[in-house]
């Protein structure tokens, strides 16, 4: 009985969206920055090669997307949320109570996050995350105290580095750079300084630790970019001084005025970041609603091509912008032939 209720519920809801979507007839997509070139790439090739028109592609920052997306079926909801994190819970749990049940989850690919300056600007040549964490901490720990960021300039406290004012342009929260950024650069520098293990012993929670440990300070020394990386090296143009976070795609696009940093010993590259040698470094996703397929003309013919080996493999044209291939392209590409949802892997 409950089964044919569920089922009747989901063609209804299927109904009323395949109606309302029908009235549109290109494909729309919304989200990541980091992602934004690549979804641009294909979406331009896709209507060069496809007779379906050119798909719709916005920026606005992974989670920003991902709400559009979450906010229900029908022609006035984006089909694709592209992320350069994967889907939260909290974000699976709104997308079903506003009736966007099914999701298929695709994996693009990989991309690296650097840490990059003016080309003739001071010698940020090696950086670890410890480096980070002292110089955009909230709190950090000097003379085994915990204190308030007192750190000017980057030698304050690693004489290696440029004795220049600390000027640093970091992703904003609404980006999914933001939270690698968070996890894998502050948090790993908050306990390699020993910070981490100091707000334990001082009595903090390990959630109270975390969060203290990704807390950035707020005196205008580290900046928040809510705009795509565009404007981050704006920023950096008009700051000799200045270090910015980008996706690697979006630096080696800009080599001519950018000059990056190792980080732990290894620089970033298509190389190191496929090997795992490179430690920041992460998947990029899209989210398709599986509602519109069928009912948004080209939608699933978009997506599978964007995973197609000629597209996102060895030698593509992905590829060649700074996206690492995803060594299991083939399993995603079956996933989306499939249309096997995220509740069903």
């Amino acid at each position: 009985m409950s089964f044919a209720k569920t089922t009747a519920s989901a063609l209804a809801i299927a109904a009323v969206s395949a109606t309302a979507a029908a009235a549109r007839d290109n494909v729309q997509v919304a989200g990541s920055s980091t992602v934004l070139p690549y979804a641009s790439i294909v979406a331009e090739a896709f209507g060069e090669n496809f007779e379906f028109p050119t798909p719709v592609v916005e920026s606005g920052g992974s989670s920003a997307g991902l709400k559009r997306f979450c906010e229900g079926v029908g022609e006035n909801t984006i089909d694709i949320a592209n992320a350069s994190r994967a889907i939260r819970s909290g974000e699976v749990e709104t997308c079903a109570a506003n009736g966007v049940t099914d999701i298929i989850e695709v994996r693009i690919g990989y991309d690296g996050i650097v840490f990059a300056s003016q080309i003739d600007g001071p010698a940020f040549t090696a950086f670890e995350p410890s480096d980070l964490f002292n110089a955009l901490g909230e709190k950090v720990l000097v003379d085994g105290e915990l204190v308030d960021n007192p750190h000017n300039t980057w030698a304050d406290f690693n004489a290696d580095l440029p004795d220049v004012e600390i000027a640093a342009f970091i992703p904003g929260t609404k980006h999914g750079t933001r939270e690698v950024f968070e996890e894998k650069v502050l948090l790993q520098g908050c306990e390699d300084t020993g910070a981490m293990e100091a707000m334990m012993a001082a009595g903090m929670s390990e959630d109270d630790t975390e969060d203290a440990c990704m807390a950035v300070r707020a005196d205008g020394k580290s900046v928040d970019i809510d705009g795509d990386y565009t404007e981050t090296l704006a920023r950096i143009d008009s700051n000799p001084n200045g270090v910015g976070v980008f996706g690697l795609a979006f630096y080696e696009n800009n080599t001519d005025t950018l000059k990056v940093a190792t980080m732990g010993g290894i620089a970033p590259s298509t190389e190191t970041i496929a090997s795992g040698e490179y430690p920041v470094s992460r998947p990029l996703f899209f989210y398709i609603k599986k509602a519109h397929i069928g009912v948004i003309p080209g939608l699933k013919d978009y997506a599978s091509f964007f995973v197609s080996d000629e597209i996102a493999g060895q030698g593509g044209p992905l590829a060649n912008y700074g996206l690492v291939p995803d060594p299991e392209l083939g399993d995603t590409q079956a996933k989306i032939e499939n249309e096997v949802t995220m509740s069903e892997e």
